[in-house]
């Protein structure tokens, strides 16, 4: 299978070229996309496939803290959980990563101090993307130089809807360019969409193909910071988009949901749909991921009932 996005190098040469291209996918239906989603969540998995997803999915975990009233203190304790998610219970997982602000970044890899956990960082403009983009690509730099791992970027929603399609590909194809540092290497990028502001199934799949064909890394559902965040149906619609992506291009792309997941059952929800759509290739957290910062405690909980047989509660985890 080729690795190439060759055969789309027409599609990004205008505006009209992206417009057609992007209307002549297929429209979604929405009702078939939701009964589908719908029905997976309903499977059920037994005690012995509950624990290995409970672990799957706390190593999938972008813990996050992204508050006007971070300190680096609650920064050095939140790394301090990524790498040590229960200090009763030695194998627990590590989490994916830490998600912090620009100017938490550097906080972050001093307290990780070379675990094996990833820092990332949101960057141009987040949660808005309100900025010029010299603005979005100096937070970007910042964040990169401090040592970010990765970089969650929003799109300008705004160009978007407006339908400025090939504007919003070249923003991320420029916010790509600056994750790489001096020596070649560079930060993976998450291009969030905020598949709450999109308003249709159809706008999500046109974005997440701009995401794509741009070079993001990662396409993630939102910032956590709206009212409709991450959802079975938008995620498993993503899905499907890295699907098709990978068929067509031989290139595989992540998808991360973000908001709203807070209990392990919504979490096992969200791995059954990628182990049904995309299957064991997404199963690891090279490929997907959870934005999330309650999610790790119900997971703690129930990893705890499944090794103890009791249930032991809130007050036997931190509170991030």
């Amino acid at each position: 299978m080729p690795t190439t996005l060759t055969a789309f190098a027409d599609v990004t040469t205008s505006d009209s070229a992206l417009r057609r291209f992007l209307y002549g996918l297929p429209g979604v239906d929405a009702v078939g996309l939701e009964a589908r989603a719908a029905a997976l969540g309903t499977r059920s998995i037994k005690t012995t496939a509950k624990a290995y997803a409970i672990d799957l999915a706390i190593s999938m975990i972008d813990l996050t803290t992204l508050e006007g009233a971070d300190t680096p203190g609650k920064v050095r304790a939140l790394s301090a959980k990524a790498v040590n998610p229960d200090p009763t219970d030695r194998t627990t997982p590590m989490t994916a990563a830490v998600c912090v602000y620009p100017d938490m970044v550097a906080t972050a890899k001093a307290a990780l101090n070379g675990a094996d956990v990833k820092v990332a960082s949101v960057a141009t403009a987040f949660p808005a993307g309100r900025a010029a983009l010299p603005v979005k690509l100096a937070d970007t730099h910042d964040a990169v130089a401090a040592g970010a791992d990765e970089i969650d970027m929003v799109i300008d929603r705004g160009a978007f809807l407006a339908g400025r399609y090939l504007e919003t590909y070249e923003l991320i194809k420029t916010v790509k360019e600056a994750c790489v540092r001096p020596d070649g290497t560079a930060a993976r990028l998450k291009v969030i969409f905020e598949t709450g502001e999109l308003s249709t199934y159809d706008n999500i799949r046109r974005a997440s193909w701009i995401g794509m064909l741009a070079g993001a890394d990662f396409i993630k559902t939102s910032t956590g910071k709206v009212g409709v965040n991450a959802t079975p149906a938008n995620t498993l619609l993503m899905l499907e988009a890295v699907r098709d992506f990978k068929e067509q291009t031989g290139i595989q792309i992540g998808v991360k949901p973000a908001g709203g997941i807070r209990t392990t059952k919504d979490a096992i929800k969200f791995l059954v749909l990628v182990n049904e759509t995309v299957g064991e290739d997404w199963l690891s957290n090279h490929w997907f991921r959870f934005g999330a910062s309650s999610l790790l405690n119900d997971l703690l909980m129930q990893r705890q009932k499944l090794s103890t047989g009791r249930y032991s509660g809130p007050d036997y985890v931190t509170v991030d």
